[in-house]
């Protein structure tokens, strides 16, 4: 089975932590980080912005990422939500099986 990091940007910290517990309530993941204070400067209908914003990154099995997006596409306020994801090579293995319990529907 395998398993990924997720990462998700939000413009407020009431949003993060409302898009982190929807995820864990929804088994899609087995945890979510919070991390405030994040510059992001990036390009939006032409142009240069810069945002201070919060990143939710996190952990979860690769054939729930689909899902994740959906769920994130459904409650942030974003037009284009940043949901990226990458696969977990290497690790605790006790750690992966966690992971793999707590996203059991």
């Amino acid at each position: 089975m395998g398993r990924s990091f997720f990462y998700i940007t939000a413009g407020s910290r009431e949003e993060a932590e409302k898009i982190a517990a929807v995820l864990v309530e929804n088994n899609l993941v087995a945890c979510a980080n919070v991390f405030g204070g994040v510059q992001s400067f990036f390009q939006w209908e032409g142009e240069v912005k810069k945002e201070e914003e919060l990143l939710v990154v996190g952990k979860t099995r690769t054939d729930l990422v689909g899902e994740l997006v959906e769920k994130v596409k459904e409650v942030h306020s974003y037009d284009v939500p940043c949901v990226i994801s990458w696969p977990i090579t290497h690790g605790n293995s006790e750690f992966l099986h966690w992971i793999d319990r707590e996203t059991q529907k």
